[in-house]
């Protein structure tokens, strides 16, 4: 049976469609419809124009959010790097930071991921699917219809796994799109007698066979930085990982450049942290499949400088911008906040900022969203505004009343 609904009418209706992937944006580009109308039938537009149109030729749907006031509607938004399955918390760490130790010197002491891994692996499923979940729901509220999730907070075969399965079983009990991601490689775990090599390589030839058996993920991730693995262990994992038809993203960049030249050699589908990486790599970023990441909460949490980020569209890179949302860096978990900021800090255009979080943070995890076109999934954010700018204008504090996923249309009022 045919469930057609029509939304709008929209003040500004921003589709994201079209728009080119790679390179610097000026808000004039912007697919902007006035007075919009978006069609829904079975969870997928069949249609977008002029709501008055859009009505008279489809006197049969349901009408939804006419005589709201003024409204704009752009794609749900899309954070493309979340850790957002863990147990515990790091407030230690941030007093620790506050008062003037290193993210390097923090887990070198016993604090940083190997605090959240030890709260992680004594946490019950149930603990973990019910943070997860509540930590879902909050994106929600604030737009977000599709995010990927690491592990990592494992860090042996069984937690890894476990954690998994938590977003798998997470993903049937939220609208919010959960796109799972394997970071066994996160750092060494403290308990792992052996070299980074042989830590490795268990995750390769005992971890990977069952995340491939239970399609448990199609993505992987390594942490390439001091402290964790270096560019030459990473290179061989990475194109392990490429054999068996993962894709693969990198940590890198965060400290030291490196990690993410090694992500454009290997044609990674992204490089993300980004905060020191050198001119030369910006340089190789331009026009390639490898989408430069900047994840503004990093820099927040720790203090530091943001991803070179117009230099990077200037120079004809990719550009997506995700929250780093975890226990210990990036606390936050507000993307619309840090995309707002990093704006302002690196001179991005709405229009840039806007695709970051939508239709280049999409292409990060190589899938059809962060844009509203005929034949996609229905994944909108309704803002209570007549005017786009406001969004990143109020740096965050402007939330959608709606979000629109597939047939639901959920309020937040």
């Amino acid at each position: 049976m045919s469930d057609k609904k029509l939304y709008g009418p929209f003040t500004q209706l921003i589709t994201m469609h079209a728009l080119p992937l790679h390179g610097s944006l000026k808000d004039e580009e912007l697919p902007v419809t006035e007075y919009g109308g978006v069609l829904v039938e079975n969870g997928y537009v069949t249609a977008i124009g002029n709501f008055d149109t859009l009505k008279d030729e489809n006197p049969d749907s349901k009408m939804l959010l006419e005589g709201k006031g003024p409204l704009t509607a752009i794609p749900g938004l899309v954070d493309c790097h979340t850790h957002i399955c863990w147990a515990g918390e790091r407030s230690k760490d941030y007093a620790m930071r506050v008062e003037g130790k290193t993210y390097l010197e923090i887990a070198k002491s016993g604090g940083g991921i190997a605090d959240t891994v030890e709260a992680t692996r004594n946490a019950s499923d149930e603990e973990l699917l019910t943070g997860l979940l509540e930590r879902a729901d909050r994106l929600l509220k604030i737009g977000i219809t599709v995010a990927e999730v690491k592990s990592g907070y494992g860090l042996n075969k069984e937690d890894e796994l476990r954690i998994l399965r938590v977003i798998n079983k997470a993903n049937e009990q939220t609208p919010l799109e959960l796109v799972p991601t394997f970071l066994g490689a996160h750092i060494k775990p403290k308990d792992f007698i052996g070299p980074h090599e042989d830590y490795l390589k268990i995750l390769i030839e005992e971890v990977m066979p069952v995340i491939k058996k239970e399609e448990l993920c199609e993505r992987a991730d390594i942490f390439v930085e001091e402290g964790a693995f270096d560019i030459k262990m990473a290179d061989k994992y990475i194109r392990s990982l490429q054999d068996l038809d993962m894709q693969v993203t990198v940590h890198a960049d965060q400290f030291h450049p490196g990690g993410a030249k090694l992500a454009i050699r290997n044609k990674c589908v992204s490089a993300d942290h980004l905060e020191n990486t050198d001119a030369e790599t910006i340089e190789a970023f331009a026009n390639r499949e490898t989408v430069a990441v900047a994840l503004p909460g990093a820099s927040l949490g720790l203090g530091m400088q943001q991803a070179p980020c117009r230099k990077l569209l200037d120079n004809d890179a990719c550009l997506a911008i995700a929250s780093d949302w975890n226990p210990g860096s990036a606390p936050m978990g507000d993307l619309l906040t840090q995309a707002s900021i990093l704006g302002a800090s690196e001179k991005l255009s709405i229009s840039e900022t806007l695709a970051g979080v939508t239709c280049r943070a999409a292409f990060a995890l190589r899938m059809d969203a962060g844009v509203i076109h005929v034949g996609s999934r229905a994944r909108i954010a309704v803002f209570p505004t007549d005017d786009v700018r406001n969004i990143f204008y109020h740096q965050g504090q402007l939330k959608p009343i709606y979000t629109i996923i597939e047939n639901d249309c959920i309020s937040h009022g």
